[in-house]
């Protein structure tokens, strides 16, 4: 029998934000495809608790940073999209996959600059651009930003660039995109507690009383505390939402 879901596809979404979002999707009654680099237990796990939501999952190996892969990765896409979910097309691209790093403007190499860009921008431009033909009219494109790309914490400045770039990037998709219906937005997640960037924000102590201390709200983030928001730009009621960059960080640095 063909469900009517709706289905997004969320990469980086075996643990962490982007499995907390997937989560979060899933509990809005829609269908979700996850991808993982590696870690495919993760992924598979993601793709059972989905289930137990009662929305349908997938779980595809993908590695944003190799744009050459991308032609395969949605022959994949097309393949899953017929035989588990019986469809043609998706509805919701979530650009989530990254990594952190954690290097002064001055001792920033050149790998590492080069890693974050394919990662965090080239990645996200191309894989959205190849993944216009199997969006509906309608769709809707998130983006994820980070709090950096507003205010400055030293250690940043490649990562927060390649996040800058991507909220300009969001408001030329929104234009450009706009004709099919397709609505496309930013999330800025303040500092989380995830492992992201080896755990820094999670487990050093000392790190997190600073930022607990210079957010309004007084604690440091969840994924809890973002996954819904990016959950609720899938949905009807943020129809009229588009090219906007969205801060979820708690009033951090206000």
């Amino acid at each position: 029998m063909e469900t009517q879901n709706k289905i997004a596809l969320v990469t980086g979404g075996s643990r962490g934000l982007g499995k907390n979002a997937a989560l979060k999707i899933a509990g809005k009654g829609i269908d979700v495809i996850v991808t993982y680099q590696s870690k495919r237990e993760d992924a598979e796990h993601t793709v059972e608790e989905i289930k137990k939501l009662g929305a349908n999952a997938a779980a595809l190996q993908l590695n944003v940073a190799d744009t050459k892969s991308f032609d395969s990765f949605f022959l994949e896409i097309k393949s899953v999209l017929k035989s588990v979910f019986n469809k043609d097309k998706f509805d919701f691209l979530i650009n989530n996959a990254g990594v952190g790093a954690h290097a002064s403007f001055a001792e920033t190499t050149e790998e590492q600059f080069d890693n974050l860009v394919n990662i965090h921008f080239k990645g996200a431009f191309f894989l959205t651009q190849k993944a216009l033909g199997l969006l509906n009219d309608g769709a809707a494109i998130i983006n994820i930003s980070t709090g950096l790309a507003r205010f400055s914490l030293p250690g940043y400045a490649a990562y927060a660039s390649m996040k800058a770039a991507m909220e300009t990037l969001t408001k030329y998709q929104a234009k450009e995109l706009g004709s099919r219906g397709i609505r496309s937005n930013i999330v800025a997640p303040g500092a989380i507690e995830t492992d992201f960037s080896g755990g820094a924000v999670r487990d050093n102590a000392d790190l997190n009383k600073i930022i607990a201390s210079q957010t309004a709200l007084g604690r440091v983030g969840l994924p809890d505390d973002i996954g819904g928001v990016i959950a609720f730009l899938c949905t009807e009621d943020a129809r009229w939402i588009n090219a906007q960059r969205i801060e979820a960080s708690g009033g951090m640095f206000l």
